[in-house]
């Protein structure tokens, strides 16, 4: 089993596929304004055949720290991306 994340500028998301099939996405829109780049994470799905495998967290921390390599704060819109920042408060400082 292959795994496999992507951030897919153009539709704006992060993805994440397991033998090139795609499991799963994190939905996010951009900001940029007062001079603070804002990323909200949105909407997090896992598709039913790939839950329960941890794909969601693989997806979101993979999100996050390309937040953070690319400078961008954070809006945990989603209530998993905000459980998962609770849970790994490693990453509580991108939150804007």
């Amino acid at each position: 089993m292959t795994t496999r994340l992507e951030h897919n500028t153009a539709a704006t998301r992060y993805e994440i596929y397991i033998d090139d099939t795609l499991a799963g996405y994190a939905d996010y829109t951009e900001t940029d304004g007062d001079g603070t780049r804002t990323r909200d994470l949105n909407h997090t799905l896992t598709f039913p055949e790939f839950r329960g495998r941890g794909v969601a967290a693989q997806l979101v921390e993979y999100a996050l720290t390309d937040c953070r390599d690319a400078g961008f704060a954070v809006v945990p819109t989603c209530w998993y991306v905000e459980q998962y920042i609770g849970d790994h408060r490693e990453y509580a400082d991108l939150v804007a």
